[in-house]
């Protein structure tokens, strides 16, 4: 079985690429079977094409293999968004010509069905980056950070809830239980052994707080591994839900009260590897201004945070989904938690939901974080309320200057047209919640 290994801890974008090298040879002979190219795509999914292992290691490994542009300029049902002419975004659906994937090696993965995964990058074919694509614009991040001096670590927790045609697997919340979750196990079984397959690096799985919610946790590491393999992980759950007749849901807001999220952990070492973040509960200076970064620009950054109408029902879910910019010592009603002590000490960012696209929620934490560390900016005490998120995605635009100033123009452009066309798809939808609504004026 070939898979690339998935160390622990920070590895900078060079250590990384020495992995890739690592692991040319193997893929070189050709004795993969079947390969699937995958490009993490705006809405935290992939985009896909299937090849031939051999066809992979005699010409793609090369030469890199088509994707259509409009892969990061269209809407969930995988229609081309409406573009402006003049919109840095317009080259993606302006004659809808190929980008180039080019596999990167450090991502190799197992997956269901004999299949083998190999997340790409992505350029156009005079060898420009894509910079409207998710994990672009996560590596120049890391990239900036680096010449900073610093490299992160991060471990991501997703929250799924599985249903069937019964409604959720469990009849209420099982946070931490045994009991209740019996008619999950058969699904977990095989989950477990289809992850342990993986190579995906495990941490912790549990059941959650709500009816059918469950959590699986990966091991902390590098960051673009962190996020590819949070990705990787939703392929094989939803996979293997599949054949249980079961389906998994990411959606930020199941229900009204409830919420799935997508909490970011994240620790900065020295791209020698030295840990940074701090003694004890304390934090470093260097993280202090990093985390006064980030609550600066959290609001600015919410159309990344919160890229759906489901995505406010969820901010509306405190304590545990909090809308108030505020940090606080183990403190799960606070937006950022400060959590472990020592040599475990990180930050736990809980903006996100489980819909956001996670290479660029990353992307934009270490692009906050960094102007803060570059600007020296002082962190407010613990549970000082510095203002709060948008709530509703139409407040979220106002913060779009800042996205393009923090991730650049086609990022921007690319969240601005996304929110758009999410205010339009509602503004078009009659739902259940207006006809009830409706019928209480007769």
């Amino acid at each position: 079985m070939v898979r690339s290994p998935r160390p622990v801890g920070p590895r900078t974008l060079a250590e990384r690429a020495a992995a890739a090298r690592g692991m040319r040879a193997a893929l070189a002979r050709g004795d993969l079977s079947r390969v699937v190219l995958l490009v993490p795509d705006p809405h935290a999914r992939f985009a896909a094409v299937e090849l031939s292992g051999r066809f992979l290691a005699e010409e793609v490994l090369a030469s890199g293999y088509g994707v259509c542009t409009y892969v990061f300029a269209w809407d969930p049902p995988r229609e081309a968004l409406p573009v402006a002419a003049d919109s840095p975004l317009a080259r993606y659906v302006d004659g809808y010509g190929d980008l180039r994937m080019r596999p990167d090696l450090a991502t190799v993965t197992a997956l269901p069905d004999g299949l083998t995964g190999i997340v790409c990058d992505v350029e156009w074919p005079g060898g420009e980056p894509a910079r409207a694509a998710p994990r672009q614009a996560l590596t120049e991040q890391l990239a900036a950070l680096e010449a900073t001096g610093f490299v992160p670590s991060a471990g991501l927790e997703h929250e799924v809830v599985f249903s069937d045609s019964g409604g959720p697997l469990t009849g209420h919340g099982v946070d931490y239980a045994v009991g209740g979750t019996e008619r999950m196990r058969p699904l977990l079984r095989d989950l477990r052994a289809a992850l342990d397959a993986s190579g995906l690096g495990v941490e912790s799985a549990r059941a959650e707080c709500h009816p059918g919610q469950y959590e699986i946790v990966l091991r902390h590491r590098d960051a673009l591994a962190a996020c590819d393999d949070a990705l990787l992980q939703q392929l094989v759950v939803r996979s293997v839900a599949a054949e249980h007749g079961v389906r998994a849901s990411y959606l930020a807001a199941p229900e009204a009260g409830q919420g799935n999220s997508c909490h970011v952990h994240l620790s900065l070492a020295t791209t020698a590897g030295a840990p940074v973040s701090g003694e004890g509960t304390e934090l470093s200076p260097v993280m202090a201004s990093f985390l006064a970064g980030v609550l600066r620009d959290a609001a600015a950054l919410t159309p990344v945070w919160a890229p759906t109408w489901n995505s406010y029902v969820r901010l509306r879910t405190a304590p545990f989904s909090p809308r108030e910019l505020r940090w606080g010592v183990d403190d799960r009603t606070s937006s950022v938690r400060v959590a472990g002590r020592d040599g475990s000490l990180r930050l736990e960012f809980r903006f996100a939901g489980a819909d956001a696209q996670p290479h660029l929620v990353l992307a934009a934490l270490l692009a906050a974080g960094r102007a803060g560390i570059e600007e020296g900016l002082p962190l407010p005490p613990p549970g000082v309320v510095l203002g709060s998120l948008p709530g509703a995605p139409w407040e979220a635009l106002a913060g779009l200057d800042r996205v393009a100033k923090l991730l650049g123009d086609e990022v921007a452009a690319q969240q601005e047209a996304l929110l758009r066309a999410e205010l339009d798809a509602g503004c078009e939808t009659v739902t259940d919640w207006q006809r009830r609504r409706g019928a209480l004026r007769a």
